[in-house]
């Protein structure tokens, strides 16, 4: 069964997020009935993410997304977009830029893991809890024996650092193919950090968190701090 290609519909990462679409959804039509609309800051999101939430859905809502990343990758995307989206560069860790509360609701998806660094993941968590006064983020669980990024070979996230970077030199098992730089194969192993759930509590700590499920093991952590959590 094909987990991690999420550019495949019909691979079972891309069922499982139109699974965890509908809570997200429900968060967002709650904030907007609430506020009378809802703005979103999404750290390190795209807007084909959230197009296949659902743009008719976010305008009916009155939404407003703030899309956040560290590089220009989403700056000239589709004008179709129906006047929801703002493109902004900046680094999730430091937002000192936002006021406090500044947003409605954040939101990331699967991005924390990505920040390379115990002390970036607390900024991160920090920032998140600081600039809206809900939230919304999921990310893949340590102990899911598939890393969903880069990896075809199970438990390959609990080998030790050094084996990990000569495996990807020796096999295909990153989806670009095999590694043949030791340089890109450490930094292709750096690229994600997975949390268990101490860590998870640690960083949001007034959510209500909750595990997403793939036969019988917990697959993703999905902490929220919703209407009833504020």
């Amino acid at each position: 069964m094909r987990l991690a290609d999420t550019r495949d519909p019909n691979s079972l990462s891309s069922r499982l997020r139109r699974k965890r679409d509908v809570g997200l959804r429900k968060l967002i039509a709650a904030v907007a009935e609430e506020r009378g609309g809802v703005t979103i800051i999404d750290m390190g999101g795209t807007a084909e993410y959230w197009k296949r939430l659902g743009v008719d859905f976010l305008q009916e809502c009155g939404a407003k997304v703030t899309l956040v990343n560290k590089y220009a990758t989403e700056i000239g995307a589709s004008d179709d977009l129906g006047g929801v989206f703002k493109f902004e560069v900046g680094d999730a860790c430091d937002l000192s830029s936002i006021e406090d509360l500044a947003f409605d609701l954040a939101h990331s998806n699967p991005v924390i893991e990505h920040v390379e660094t115990w002390a970036n993941m607390k900024a991160f968590a920090a920032e998140t809890r600081r600039v809206a006064s809900y939230y919304y983020v999921q990310t893949p669980y340590f102990w899911f024996p598939v890393d969903p990024h880069y990896y075809r070979m199970p438990l390959f996230h609990w080998l030790p650092r050094p084996t990990r970077a000569r495996l990807l030199n020796a096999f295909p098992l990153a989806y670009s193919g095999r590694v043949t730089s030791v340089d890109l194969a450490y930094d292709i192993v750096d690229r994600a950090r997975l949390l268990d759930d101490r860590q998870f509590a640690v960083l949001f700590p007034d959510a209500d968190r909750s595990y997403e499920h793939f036969a019988g093991l917990r697959k993703s952590l999905i902490a929220v701090r919703g209407l009833a959590a504020s």
